[in-house]
């Protein structure tokens, strides 16, 4: 108990000692509890077998230059090792700006009793990025300063933690702890320095009724000199195929969730925001599918896995 009360209180404090500078955020999701080790390295391998997630995310419908994002990843265990691999491929498309990533994450993981596992994780990997000045509106079309951008490459090196038990979960990570030069999304023309994000997930599964589960989570994001963004989520599995539940993003948005689990293999989810920033007199919402396929090497290991995370 002191090893879980002294993990939490490092991944509280760490949340807590970001300075107050200017920063560019990165692509967000609604459907974080299914798409991981998108934040976090060492979820990579976590659930026991081979998992494929696709997410394709629509934000802000009707507004001009509004981020589009897919997402593909892939993660799996390597045997009985306690390493496990992913790989994660992003297309994050905002204004005239576009970014291809791609990282390889690696995780280990250490039994702790208890049915618990403490992984600590590690990401290499980098992104392209390429700006179009051409698509949108330019004070000065004559300004140099609105050089095109052509694939710069940005390294990426991120870290987390994240542990887990059959029935609650938490993890800290950094994705990417290197402070490369990207462009000021304010002033169009300029270099900024891109900052370290924070992300702080947790999640506990309640055991309503021998066919109904019920699923708090929430994912804290800090980054130097933007706001702190928390998502908090609340979801109701029923005999083990329907999902349905509803989040809230701080002074942003609120979201309603559907998920159908197909077979023992395939889920599909879907989710739309409700933008309550000053946003909504501009956008029809936000839209967000997700399909995720597990390979089961071991039959059983569905049933010692937790299907909810």
């Amino acid at each position: 108990m002191k090893l879980y009360l002294s993990f939490i209180l490092i991944c509280v404090i760490s949340i807590c000692v970001i300075t107050d500078t200017y920063a560019q955020q990165d692509p967000q999701y609604t459907q974080y509890m299914y798409n991981t080790m998108n934040v976090n390295p060492a979820y990579a391998g976590s659930r026991g077998n081979t998992v494929i997630t696709a997410i394709g995310r629509t934000q802000w419908v009707g507004f001009e230059g509004a981020p589009n994002t897919q997402n593909l990843s892939y993660d799996t265990l390597l045997g009985y090792s306690g390493l496990g691999l992913g790989v994660n491929l992003m297309n994050d498309q905002i204004g005239p700006s576009s970014e291809i990533y791609l990282d390889a994450n690696v995780s280990y993981s250490v039994p702790t009793g208890e049915e618990g596992n403490l992984a600590f994780g590690l990401r290499l990997g980098g992104r392209l990025l390429n700006i179009d000045w051409t698509k949108g509106t330019q004070n000065d079309p004559g300004d140099s300063s609105f050089t095109p951008i052509n694939n710069r490459f940005l390294p990426t090196v991120g870290a987390g933690v994240y542990y887990h038990q059959p029935q609650w979960y938490i993890g800290l990570s950094v994705p990417n702890i290197l402070r490369k030069e990207h462009y000021d999304a304010n002033t169009p023309g300029e270099v900024a320095i891109e900052r370290m994000h924070f992300f702080l997930i947790a999640g506990y599964v309640f055991d309503l009724t021998e066919d109904i589960k019920f699923k708090p989570a929430a994912l804290l994001k800090a980054v130097s000199g933007a706001p702190l963004s928390l998502d908090v989520s609340a979801n109701l599995l029923f005999n083990e195929k329907f999902r349905v539940g509803a989040a809230w993003r701080w002074d942003d948005a609120v979201s309603a969730l559907l998920g159908f689990q197909i077979s023992d293999s395939l889920l599909i989810g879907y989710s739309y925001d409700l933008t309550t920033s000053n946003y909504n007199v501009t956008n029809s919402g936000t839209h967000e599918i997700m399909l995720r396929y597990e390979i089961f090497k071991d039959q059983d290991i569905r049933y010692r896995s937790p299907r909810f995370f």
